[in-house]
């Protein structure tokens, strides 16, 4: 039985992330999951029982039965991207709160009413971008605000890229037109675009510019992508992002008096220990043969992996709700809604290069 101190989950769907998230809500100390749904009632056992779902979970075969079991405090989200729109905000208006998986929607439009559904009935929404909960995420922000050791954010650079096998690249949501049509864009794009957004404070670009020729698929999916972008005061961001790459998970931001570089910010290559590497003052030695200081790295423990911590603040913010204590965070939507926008206008200036393919800018 749940303790009265945990939320109590539902789960909308047996992706394979929800199979990770599963493990993290069994980790986080103020959470449970008391119901799985699928289409089939088949799926939802044999998801439970792989997974390690307490016996007391609920399992059925709809993702509507969870939602109106009135024992369900919070559902977390894990269906293709066109299926987010019905199913979250269907979610809202049964009064679950929404963890809600990556990309959230396929458009900002799709995210405004999602988000006006969740404000209408009070429940807190949270995007499941796991690496904004890990500790580390907050030393490396305290180096980035620091005037002295870094200095003024000049420019950054994020790529996130994994190779993906036929296998995937023929039949993968990801790479389905009708399923997920943002493809690699919404999926790894998401990530580099909320790095780059984190390092600025979450303030909008002017200018978003997509580098010319994505490479696509039959479907017209995105396989690879990149863009760039630009503020008022000069400051510059890059981002890649590819299911046809080694893997690479990077941020590079470069301040007017220091640096810092992350080579696994979106999944630590370690569960519990997650580096990162800063120098300040760099210049040139004799002879310029050498350059100093060296940059260090500083290492930033943690108790529970980033997706539990995510499930435990998400949880918190429920607890908080539910307990009449406090209402409902609007930071989460706040650059959830940012990340979409410059998701939508990334994928604005593929097309738009797509019908002009000829016209270059000469300087």
């Amino acid at each position: 039985m749940a303790e009265a101190s945990q939320v109590r989950l539902g789960i909308l769907g047996c992706a394979n992330i929800a199979r990770k998230v599963s493990r993290a809500i069994a980790l986080a100390p103020n959470a449970t999951i008391s119901a799985v749904g699928s289409r089939t009632i088949e799926k939802a056992t044999a998801f439970a029982k792989e997974n390690g779902c307490p016996s007391n979970t609920k399992l059925y075969g709809s993702y509507e039965a969870v939602l109106d079991d009135p024992e369900i405090d919070a559902v977390y989200v894990p269906l293709p991207t066109s299926l987010h729109l019905k199913w979250a905000v269907l979610a809202a208006q049964k009064k679950k709160h929404v963890l809600l998986e990556k990309p959230v929607a396929l458009n900002v439009k799709e995210l405004d009413a999602i988000l006006e559904a969740c404000e209408l009935n009070g429940v807190q929404y949270m995007d499941a971008t796991m690496w904004m909960h890990h500790p580390r995420t907050v030393k490396m922000k305290e180096f980035l605000s620091d005037s002295h050791r870094f200095g003024q954010l000049k420019s950054v650079h994020s790529t996130f890229a994994y190779l993906g096998d036929q296998e995937f690249l023929k039949n993968d949501i990801r790479v389905k037109a009708d399923l997920d049509a943002l493809g690699v864009l919404g999926d790894a794009g998401w990530y580099s675009i909320r790095a780059i957004l984190w390092t600025t404070d979450y303030e909008l670009s002017k200018t978003v510019t997509a580098l010319p020729d994505p490479e696509l698929n039959e479907a017209g999916v995105i396989l690879s992508c990149g863009a760039s972008l630009s503020w008022k005061d000069g400051r510059v961001a890059t981002f890649y992002c590819s299911f046809l790459a080694n893997m690479a998970m990077d941020i590079v931001a470069n301040g007017s008096t220091g640096n810092l570089r992350v080579h696994d910010f979106v999944i630590p290559f370690q569960e519990n220990v997650a580096p990162f590497y800063t120098v300040e003052n760099s210049r040139f030695g004799e002879l310029s043969t050498a350059i100093h200081p060296a940059p260090s790295e500083q290492k930033v423990s943690t108790d529970l992996p980033q997706e539990a911590l995510m499930i435990k603040e998400f949880s918190n913010l429920v607890g908080g709700i539910k307990a009449q204590r406090s209402k409902p965070e609007k930071k989460w939507p706040t650059i959830s809604r940012k990340t979409q926008l410059v998701v939508d206008a990334v994928k604005a200036s593929i097309e738009w290069h797509a019908l002009c393919p000829h016209v270059h800018v000469v300087c």
